[in-house]
C-alpha cells in the first residue's frame, strides 16, 4: 500500500480523515461511548470496563488523544479523560453537510 500524499487534499479533507481514522476501531468507539456515559473517567475505569489489557487501552487512548477526540488531564497518579466537543462537532458537521448535499441533489442511484 502506498503512502498517502496529504498535500494533494484540502486541509479539511485531511482533518476529517485523521478524525475518522482515529475512531475506526470498535475499541475506540467503546471508549467514546463509555466517556459519553461517565463524562470523564480514569484510565483504570476503562481497563475494568473493556475486555482489553491496560497497555492496549492506553494505546487506544493515545490514538484518540493524538487525533484530538479526547482530552486528558493529570489528577494525582491518574489521568482523567473527556471528549473534545470541537472534534466531535467537526465529524458531525462533515456528515451533516454530506447528507444535506445528497438530499438536495435527490440522488437515487444504486
Amino acid at each position: 500500500m502506498g503512502i498517502t500524499k496529504s498535500e494533494h487534499y484540502t486541509t479539511k479533507q485531511n482533518q476529517i480523515a485523521v478524525l475518522l481514522k482515529a475512531i475506526a476501531h470498535p475499541a475506540r468507539i467503546a471508549i467514546i461511548e463509555y466517556l459519553l456515559k461517565k463524562e470523564e473517567c480514569i484510565c483504570n475505569d476503562l481497563v475494568n470496563h473493556l475486555p482489553l489489557s491496560q497497555p492496549t487501552v492506553s494505546q487506544h487512548l493515545k490514538e484518540l488523544k493524538n487525533a484530538g477526540i479526547i482530552k486528558g488531564s493529570i489528577d494525582g497518579n491518574a489521568i482523567c479523560y473527556c471528549l473534545d466537543e470541537k472534534a466531535l462537532s467537526k465529524i458531525e458537521g462533515y456528515f451533516s453537510e454530506t447528507t444535506k448535499k445528497i438530499k438536495s441533489k435527490n440522488i437515487t442511484c444504486c
